[in-house]
């Protein structure tokens, strides 16, 4: 047995992503610097410790997911596919917890955090959406025809009612309908389709609207952003204190674990700082340059997914890859709009920097399958087939 784990871990070493497995840890460290500063005012270091006990578990989780063969895995799609809808379902069941309007977390007894059932669906939705074009392509479907953008775009769009209607939560439900872009998009759809379904969507978002069948905590998350005096106590108090905790820190920052918003334990400091905001804590008491580091770990990241997508040998293993990195584009713009006060406050996380072990574990894992994918290239320098 320790023979087998010595040859498991050698054949890792030697064919593995180290660098994307370092640029993850990097990220999460540096996540975990802020989270502590963030959370010092507590006088609690649970949440420092969970987050480091993600991150132990994601790295075994990210070595393991590098020895999976994804063609075997997806052989088994119906029961990934049961697994979807049924994880989604048990948060309308005891288990579901409900957080900020959204009954959004499972609570397993015994376990000491909450799961977040999107964070690992986001992933096998990858892998079943890449499934999906890839059958189109070997079944020589035109790709560019409505029953075709239909078939994938339908998967899509259900899942993404499911979760909404089940947790109503928006923000990971946005993430579903963008991976569908970004995948179907390198796939070769028709731009038309794409148009067409902006348009149905907007239509349907006016409609829901005027009907006033949207929340309203929702909505004026949306007003707030196109008049900044409105409610300013209410809907806009979050993202103004963010806009004050970013702007107080100028070039350099207060000093780490100086910042005023940040260590503040008053009600009227920044809310959420190891969550939602906490790109505002490393702008105060980093300044814009810990920002820019932050920005550049992200970038590295989703452009080393890239590069694997852009050599990989087969549409399959390119199709996963793209979906990977859009779930983390999407992730990054969002909560940094968010803390810029240009995008709603819709509970994304900024990927790992933000506090949630299982949003650390479940990211570790889709950049694990990312490494799979590129362990089984013959080199990184050779471009694929699919985005040649």
């Amino acid at each position: 047995m320790l023979n087998r784990l010595k040859a498991i871990l050698a054949d890792f070493f030697q064919q593995a992503d180290l660098v994307l497995l370092g640029l993850c840890c990097a990220s999460t460290v540096f996540g975990i610097v802020l989270i502590f500063s963030a959370t010092r005012y507590k006088g609690d270091n649970r949440y420092v410790i969970i987050q480091s006990a993600a991150l132990a578990l994601g790295i075994c989780v990210y070595i393991a997911l590098s020895m999976v063969d994804l063609e075997v895995v997806m052989k088994k799609w119906r029961w990934i596919l049961a697994f979807n809808v049924g994880f989604i379902l048990l948060l309308r069941t005891p288990l579901g917890k409900a957080v900020g309007g959204n009954r959004a977390w499972l609570r397993f007894p015994g376990i000491p955090v909450s799961i977040g059932p999107a964070e690992v669906v986001k992933i096998t939705f990858v892998l079943l959406l890449a499934k999906q074009l890839e059958w189109l392509r070997e079944e020589k479907r035109d790709l560019r025809s409505m029953g075709s953008f239909a078939f994938t775009a339908g998967h899509a769009v259900a899942l993404c009612g499911l979760y909404f209607v089940v947790s109503s939560d928006m923000g990971n439900g946005l993430v579903f309908l963008f991976i569908f872009f970004c995948m179907a998009f390198v796939a070769g759809y028709a731009l038309r389709w794409f148009a067409l379904m902006l348009l149905g969507s907007g239509a349907a978002v006016a409609a829901a609207w005027q009907l006033q069948l949207l929340p309203t905590h929702m909505r004026d998350r949306f007003i707030v952003l196109f008049d900044h005096t409105y409610q300013p106590l209410d809907a806009g108090w979050q993202q103004t204190r963010s806009l004050l905790t970013l702007g107080s820190g100028g070039l350099f920052g207060q000093g780490y674990l100086h910042g005023t918003q940040t260590q503040s334990s008053y009600g009227t400091s920044l809310p959420a700082r190891w969550t939602d905001f906490i790109f505002s804590v490393a702008g105060e008491e980093l300044g814009m340059l810990g920002c820019l580091v932050i920005i550049a770990l992200l970038t590295a990241v989703i452009v080393r997914v890239l590069l694997v997508a852009k050599n990989a040998q087969t549409p399959f293993h390119c199709y996963v890859c793209v979906g990977m990195a859009a779930m983390l584009i999407f992730q990054t713009a969002v909560n940094i709009g968010m803390c810029l006060f240009v995008m709603p406050v819709i509970g994304i996380t900024l990927p790992f920097f933000s506090y949630g072990g299982s949003s650390i574990v479940t990211l570790f894992m889709a950049m694990g399958i990312v490494s799979g994918i590129k362990k089984r290239l013959p080199a990184m320098r050779r471009p694929g087939r699919l985005l040649r």
